[in-house]
């Protein structure tokens, strides 16, 4: 009687007992299989579900753009404050009903009077003809520029009193227009702050309707945007400084050529040499042909570049100094009528005309990271540009002079470079940098002495 378990027992571990084993362990695979066919079945649904909505949203979306569309001009009307308090009101009725108070059905009932009363400020129509003069278009940073903003009722009967907005830079100038007979008209003077170099936009002009809680808001725009160009500040140059003066046959190179204006020297006949080089008052006295040979020239050709990154440069006042002698070396070049290209991180610059320039340099702001390294910048910046006869870099106080260098060696031994580092808490110095010279800048007049200083 208990011989049969222990034959059993014996049984299940000899090697005939192997089909048992794999028998018991039957069922936990069957379990692993169903858990995956379920997980397939179940991502299947979900593509399913997926697709469907997919499939319907594409179908709405049409119809919701065209519900928003309609519906944009009359949500736009309603300010913060007002989808503030539309939301109290919910609120308050959601917890009159979850809690039977009696003052959250006067709280949302106040609400919604407020909101009601509002819409009724919002309404009417104006009949404007608004026109903004800025006197001048262009002035230098610290002068004095003035705005002009006429409103005229062009309609044929009486506007009421409107209030007016003018945007001007990052400020908003706030004008109160008052009733309006036919034909008549409003003129309302302003100033605009020029104290740093800048491009200010005015406008547009909006006449503004609305409640005096600021609940709801309607605008509408009269006028397109004005510009307001601020100019840097910018100083006369020396005609003698470095590179800089009208240079009418071209400066030369060291590559020699066999046809130019400037001569190098005289060498032996060459077969193939063209017979109008060969100079025969040489040749009679030496016995043998001898021809001339020339230093290639070409016309002047300046490279102006603007190292805009902002961490290169101690603080904003030291940016403005690096606009401004880009401004004073670029209008001086242009004067002279030389051939120019001025760049910096996000543009080429317009050279047509010193107005042209100073119009851009307005546009000038500060970068974040643009390029890896100074070198990367210009060679990026400069490749499709003509090859400069001169390189004038402007740079900031915290710039390695290492990466200087490396910038300047783009460029080959017939191109000559000179950096200017600003640097308003330093002296006024000339040093030499590798095979560049460099010159350090504080302040805006010390420009011309150093270029002239560099040019002996």
């Amino acid at each position: 009687m208990t011989a049969a378990p222990d034959t059993d027992t014996a049984t299940a571990s000899q090697p005939g007992a192997a089909p048992t084993g794999r028998r018991r362990s039957a069922r936990p695979r069957t379990s692993q299989a169903r858990t995956s066919q379920s997980r397939i079945a179940f991502g299947q649904l979900l593509d399913a579900l997926r697709g469907m909505l997919g499939a319907l949203g594409r179908r709405i979306h049409p119809a919701w753009r065209a519900v928003t569309g309609w519906m944009a001009p009359v949500l736009g009307v309603v300010s913060t404050f007002g989808w503030i308090v539309l939301g109290g009101a919910a609120v308050s009725f959601a917890l009159l009903a979850v809690f039977g108070w009696a003052e959250f059905a006067f709280l949302g009932a106040t609400l919604c009077a407020a909101f009601l009363i509002a819409v009724g400020f919002v309404f009417g129509r104006s009949t404007y003809d608004v026109a903004i003069e800025l006197n001048p278009r262009r002035v230098v940073a610290g002068d004095r520029a003035l705005g002009r903003m006429v409103v005229r009722n062009s309609g044929s009967r009486p506007v009421l009193p409107t209030r007016m907005e003018l945007p001007v830079g990052a400020g908003v100038a706030e004008f109160m227009v008052p009733r309006l007979a036919a034909g008549e008209e409003n003129e309302e003077l302003f100033a605009v702050p020029t104290a740093r170099r800048a491009l200010i936009l005015a406008g547009p002009a909006l006449s503004v309707r609305g409640d005096q809680l600021g609940l709801l808001r309607r605008t509408t725009a009269w006028t397109e945007q004005v510009e307001l160009f601020v100019h840097p500040k910018t100083t006369r140059l020396a005609a003698t400084a470095r590179g800089l003066v009208r240079d009418l046959e071209g400066q030369t190179t060291k590559v020699i050529t066999d046809s130019d204006l400037a001569f190098h020297a005289l060498r032996t006949y060459e077969p193939g040499d063209d017979i109008r080089n060969v100079h025969w008052r040489t040749s009679a006295r030496t016995g043998q042909l001898m021809v001339r040979q020339y230093q290639e020239t070409r016309r002047s050709q300046l490279l102006l570049v603007f190292d805009a990154e902002r961490s290169h440069f101690a603080d904003d006042d030291e940016f403005e100094l690096g606009v401004s002698v880009l401004a004073s070396v670029g209008c001086h070049v242009i004067r002279e009528e030389t051939e120019l290209d001025a760049v910096w991180q996000q543009k080429t610059m317009r050279v047509e005309t010193p107005t042209a320039l100073l119009d851009d340099s307005c546009r000038i702001q500060p970068v974040d990271g643009m390029h890896q390294s100074l070198r990367d910048y210009v060679r990026r910046s400069t490749v499709r540009l003509a090859a400069p006869s001169l390189v004038v870099m402007i740079v900031g106080s915290q710039l390695d002079p290492a990466e200087i260098r490396a910038a300047a060696s783009l460029y080959g031994s017939d191109t000559e470079t000179i950096g200017v580092r600003v640097d308003v808490h330093g002296e006024p110095r000339l040093s030499r940098l590798g095979g560049m010279m460099l010159a350090t800048v504080s302040t805006l007049g010390e420009l011309p002495a150093l270029l002239k200083r560099a040019a002996r």
